[in-house]
């Protein structure tokens, strides 16, 4: 087995910061569930995961977050600077920390375009997220609502992530078939893809088409390291070197106690590792130096 490596600088590309006790963790999400947050009482993904982590009344999620960071050798972390209450305001005070991503809904058409452009102007986003499933109406990944926000992506060269495959919730999957992925690459070459949250039961496909397309990139959200599809591990493994990039999902569902301890168990070649811990994320982030 090939050793994991603990002097790697990692960067995590997609974390959520921790509520506090009193404030229910399925708040948190709420304002990306949309219509289909109903249950207030409960996740809509708690059959999936364990409890996350939680803070004591009166804790600073921030510097919480950023000694858990410093824990796991975590040097800078992806954050929504919109849905997570949180997230802005890391941004702006730990810039060298934490970098800024946006959701967007292509169904409210040039308002979703403009919010992008506001979000880069004022808080230098990174990236852009979509959840084609969780919206509401839902949106297919090649739906022509969605042109409009990849042209803006490739127009101001950020990465999108999107939430490919059955998703967690209890909601329909077709948004989300990776095969849609096919032409959305094909009509957009620049712009770089990366698949989030499994892809599965279409992983096989998923990397075919990462052969495929120069620009389309698998990062494993939502999954704990030993549930890594193997279909993917032996990609990185192989061709895929650049294309797969670690994301924990801390604290959605996930806690990096549990990632880390499983991560070790992956069979990664040595020269994979520092690729999928950081210099994958910081290349399609455009944060290369």
């Amino acid at each position: 087995m090939c050793s994991f490596p603990r002097d790697v600088d990692v960067v995590d590309t997609m974390i959520w910061f921790p509520a506090v006790k009193s404030a229910p963790r399925y708040e948190m999400l709420q304002g990306a569930l949309g219509q289909h947050a109903t249950d207030a009482a409960a996740s809509p993904v708690s059959y999936l995961f364990r409890d996350g982590p939680s803070l004591p009344d009166g804790s600073d999620p921030i510097a919480c977050t950023i000694e858990k960071m410093d824990t796991f050798n975590i040097g800078r972390a992806v954050v929504d600077v919109d849905l997570d209450p949180a997230g802005a305001a890391a941004l702006a005070r730990h810039p060298d920390r934490f970098i800024g991503s946006v959701a967007v809904d292509p169904n409210h058409g040039m308002d979703a375009v403009r919010k992008i452009e506001a979000m880069h102007r004022e808080l230098g986003i990174r990236g852009v997220s979509l959840a084609p499933a969780m919206l509401s109406p839902q949106v297919p990944i090649d739906d022509r609502r969605m042109y409009p926000v990849y042209a803006k992506c490739v127009e101001l060269d950020l990465p999108v992530f999107i939430t490919v495959g059955v998703p967690g919730p209890r909601v329909p999957m077709a948004p989300q078939r990776v095969e849609l992925l096919d032409e959305v690459c094909w009509f957009f070459p620049e712009l770089r893809i990366v698949m989030r949250h499994g892809a599965e039961p279409w992983d096989d496909l998923a990397v075919k088409l990462m052969l495929k397309w120069p620009n389309l990139y698998y990062s494993t959200s939502a999954f704990a390291p030993k549930r890594y599809p193997r279909s993917i591990v032996e990609y990185a493994n192989t061709r895929g070197a650049d294309k797969v990039m670690f994301a924990g999902y801390y604290s959605a569902g996930l806690t990096w106690e549990r990632i880390f301890a499983e991560l070790a168990d992956v069979p990664f070649r040595d020269e994979v590792w520092p690729r999928f811990l950081r210099d994958n994320a910081l290349r399609v982030l455009g944060l290369e130096t």
